[in-house]
């Protein structure tokens, strides 16, 4: 059986936190701008981060797992 859950919860905040297609935080006028579709250097490093943190906590702390097979 393959464990899902990882690749699901990785495609899911890898959409989500796109900087830019929901909000993006630093924006480039404002400091959180929501649906821009405009994106810089920082804005990427915080997301990044974010997705990360969120990421290792889904993954290792809660334990989210989807089998099939």
């Amino acid at each position: 059986m393959t464990d899902w859950g990882p690749i699901l919860i990785g495609v899911v905040l890898f959409v989500l936190l796109t900087p830019g297609l929901l909000f993006q935080l630093p924006g480039n006028n404002r400091q959180l701008e929501f649906g821009s579709m405009k994106t810089n250097g920082k804005s990427i490093a915080v997301h990044t981060l974010i997705f990360f943190t969120l990421y290792a906590i889904f993954t290792m702390a809660v334990h989210v797992h989807i089998y099939t097979g």
